[in-house]
């Protein structure tokens, strides 16, 4: 026995009477010895994860006080598991209930048969909305971010970390945000590919800046061209990592502001028929700040061809970027509002990077 902590545990089931497993698993769990029962989240019902031909899951979390340790602690869980009937087939099967330990006070363990806080669990939408249920000032103890936090990167999603695929960060936002900065030292810290936006490969961009709409037809293709193809499954290596300082759905954000309707039909046409080749981020890093801002360091760095943006433009674009994301389901989205997290600061940089190497599968 140990001195008392307060943990988390998830349960879950999608086999048979799914409400009774849970309601039976936290009344074995409240018989424990060394175990009180403090608090029980509602119970929700989820999709299933990974194998998708199977029931769908009813889920909750509890909140316990206990003098056992986190080992004890995660063998007692199993031995509730299996008096209610767990098979254990794989890891994407149904099962009966499910009890994972999520967090176990500010410990951090890392055993072959045990990891807390579970690996998982940011990616998880249902885990992190009866966290915040049960306390909404918990704190990730590895990532040092509010559960609250944590559940708004994923809009309401569940997500799943994916080894055998590109490892795609994709950095979004404003012309003069700051993107290709952190896209820059994300790249060099990983030791990977960087795809930069083709800004100085496009010949047409100054002319339609400089009011020439007829050929912004031209300029979208371009980039729709280029990005298709720096974004290809032939160009990102499966497993490895890449950062880009663009997100490939600004694409449409784009047209929409610079295209007449006709334009617009064509372009959308050619969208609808290349899009499905680009390879989808793993994370998106979305820098906002206010437009003004943005044009002032646009103007400073003193680009010919982007001297002729107004502030106009900038506040549609930024508009634009909020809805984008306000809906956004391809992956979770680390939102960084720059006028008050400088990443250019090593510390503050250092916190973001400890954060996006939880939502990426490093090689080993």
């Amino acid at each position: 026995m140990s001195e008392q902590q307060k943990a988390y545990i998830g349960l879950g089931s999608n086999l048979g009477d799914r409400r009774k497993y849970i309601e039976d698993a936290i009344k074995m769990l409240s018989e424990t010895g060394g175990v009180e029962v403090c608090g029980v989240s509602d119970i929700i019902e989820t999709k299933p994860l990974g194998r998708k031909e199977q029931p769908d899951y009813l889920n909750a979390a509890v909140e316990i006080q206990t003098t056992l340790d986190a080992r004890e602690l995660h063998t007692k869980l199993i031995e509730i598991e299996n008096k209610l009937g767990r098979e254990r087939k794989g890891k994407w099967e149904a099962r009966t209930i499910d009890l994972d330990l999520l967090l176990f006070g500010e410990q951090v363990v890392n055993f072959p048969e045990l990891k807390i806080p579970h690996p998982q669990m940011h990616f998880r939408s249902f885990m992190l909305k009866g966290l915040f249920q049960l306390n909404p000032k918990l704190i990730h103890p590895v990532m040092n971010v509010s559960v609250k936090e944590l559940a708004s990167r994923l809009n309401g999603r569940d997500f799943i970390l994916e080894a055998n695929r590109s490892q795609l960060i994709s950095v979004a936002g404003l012309i003069g945000v700051g993107k290709t900065t952190l896209a820059r030292k994300l790249a060099e810290n990983f030791g990977c590919k960087l795809l930069l936006e083709p800004y100085d490969k496009n010949p047409f961009l100054p002319e339609v800046y400089a009011g020439r709409k007829e050929l912004a037809l031209d300029s979208q293709m371009f980039f729709l061209k280029y990005r298709v193809d720096q974004l290809s499954g032939d160009s990102l290596e499966e497993g490895k990592i890449t950062v880009s300082d663009y997100i490939f759905e600004q694409e449409r954000i784009y047209a929409r502001r610079l295209l007449d309707e006709k334009q617009l039909d064509v372009y959308n046409e050619s969208y609808d028929s290349v899009s499905s080749k680009a390879a989808l981020p793993v994370l998106a890093v979305y820098l906002y700040d206010e437009p003004a801002n943005c044009l002032e360091r646009i103007k400073a760095r003193n680009r010919p061809y982007e001297q002729k943006i107004e502030l106009s433009f900038l506040k549609n674009l930024s508009e634009d970027y909020e809805n984008l994301f306000a809906v956004w389901k391809t992956c979770p989205v680390i939102r960084i509002d720059v006028r008050e997290f400088d990443f250019r600061e090593k510390e503050n940089f250092e916190k973001l990077m400890s954060q996006i190497k939880c939502y990426v599968a490093l090689s080993k």
